[in-house]
């Protein structure tokens, strides 16, 4: 198995995958996301591709994709609260169904963490759903921890 970065013709494959996260994401939250939710389509991958500050690391044998890492080059200049910084945003990563277990999730990981270095990041951010305590569990495992907590209620919910 290899890491390298995401081809034209990894599309059909990221497509597939990407269904994946979109079921995942809608079982664990139907009332956010939508049943037949896809992040990305075959012309917005392709736009990814050309991106230098989007890249897409995938891990491969032969020429079956098992998995992706989704990044995003982020920088903060000037701003008037927050530190200078260059980071990488692991916007998603997914393993095949049927490659789980298999340590290709850390690998990615730590593709990405090397990818960041020579991008010029200091650190390597990402956001976990709460109901996607597996994710949360791994990403704790791999050293993360957490930076902020977003939180939500119901507008009729409780009183404070």
């Amino acid at each position: 198995m290899e890491i390298r970065f995401a081809k034209q013709e990894d599309i059909p494959q990221l497509l597939n995958l990407l269904e994946q996260i979109g079921r995942l994401h809608y079982q664990g939250r139907p009332d956010i996301f939508r049943q037949d939710a896809q992040k990305y389509d075959a012309q917005a991958l392709q736009a990814l591709l050309a991106d230098a500050n989007r890249p897409i690391l995938v891990a491969a044998e032969s020429d079956k994709v098992l998995g992706y890492a989704f990044c995003i080059r982020k920088e903060v200049s000037n701003d008037p609260v927050l530190a200078d910084e260059v980071s990488l945003y692991l916007d998603d990563l997914c393993v095949d169904s049927e490659a789980r277990g298999q340590g290709i999730g850390g690998k990615l990981y730590e593709a990405c963490k090397n990818l960041g270095i020579q991008m010029g990041a200091t650190r390597l951010t990402l956001n976990v759903w709460g109901f996607n305590a597996s994710a949360l569990r791994f990403y704790e495992k791999c050293g993360m921890e957490k930076q902020r907590i977003y939180m939500e209620t119901p507008l009729e919910g409780p009183k404070c």
